[in-house]
């Protein structure tokens, strides 16, 4: 009888488990499917349910060249932040990653601060800092601000990864006769590796999708696709903001299908 009830019981909590995990998902799905549904509406303004299905509004987002404009910057801008990114944060995750001395660890503090503090906060002190500085709204702006944001996901990626190998492969190779560099090239970066890709992926990511940030520094010249995108939306109100974010959508699944296709995710963030 004992037995009976324990599986009664182990029964209605798996079931309840079960629907409450339906109920997340669906919770989490459900606007992003809604705003795929309505890319595809021939109606003139955003409604759901849509009445038919339409082309015209993905028609609409490849003859409106501010998207295209957008997309180009953003585009750019994300690959242009994330090499800089790399080059500042993998060094400085190399420095303070095995270090035991009091500025490694206010260092780390540093470096990690800007994921630690509100977007808009970090835009509007980046705005007058880089005013002062004499360069205003601009594609340099942009670029420097995207860089600081996208610092603190290497500098955390490529330290847990660096942390996590036992300094016996670097000191094989300096007993070897390798040098310094020639550790660094052919030992250590190649086993931080999955941090170093993982860091990339995440601030390439951020930086194509950021609006806090890029809001404060877009220009005529240089408007990334986020910052478009509202000042459209203050405007008009139509399905073609369903359309271009639909878009952005798609283009961040390639990106990952493509990440798991000759790299693999499993892979990100263990050491190779």
């Amino acid at each position: 009888m004992r037995h009976g009830a324990d599986r009664m019981v182990d029964a209605v909590s798996g079931a309840a488990l079960l629907g409450f995990v339906v109920v997340f998902v669906v919770f989490l799905l459900a606007p992003i499917l809604v705003v795929v549904a309505v890319a595809f509406s021939s109606l003139g303004y955003v409604a759901f349910p849509i009445p038919s299905l339409s082309l015209r509004w993905f028609v609409r987002v490849l003859t409106y060249e501010p998207f295209l404009d957008g997309l180009r910057v953003s585009a750019e801008l994300a690959f242009a932040s994330t090499a800089l990114a790399a080059l500042i944060g993998v060094p400085a995750a190399l420095a303070i990653g095995r270090s035991s001395r009091p500025w490694a660890q206010g260092m780390a503090a540093f470096l990690l601060s800007p994921v630690s503090m509100p977007l808009i906060v970090l835009g509007y002190s980046l705005l007058f800092y880089l005013s002062v500085l004499g360069l205003g709204a601009s594609f340099a702006s942009l670029l420097i601000a995207h860089t600081v944001i996208g610092v603190p996901y290497l500098v955390r990626t490529v330290t847990g990864i660096y942390r996590s190998i036992p300094p016996d492969y670097e000191e094989a190779s300096a007993i070897l006769g390798a040098g310094r560099l020639a550790s660094l090239f052919l030992v250590t970066l190649p086993l931080i590796r999955p941090g170093i890709f993982a860091g990339c992926l995440f601030a390439f990511l951020i930086s194509f999708d950021n609006l806090p940030i890029s809001y404060f520094f877009g220009s005529a010249d240089a408007s990334t696709l986020p910052v478009v995108m509202l000042s459209y939306m203050q405007s008009q109100f139509d399905p073609a903001i369903a359309a271009i974010s639909t878009v952005q959508m798609v283009l961040a699944m390639i990106v990952l299908l493509v990440v798991e296709r000759f790299y693999g995710l499993r892979r990100i963030g263990a050491p190779a």
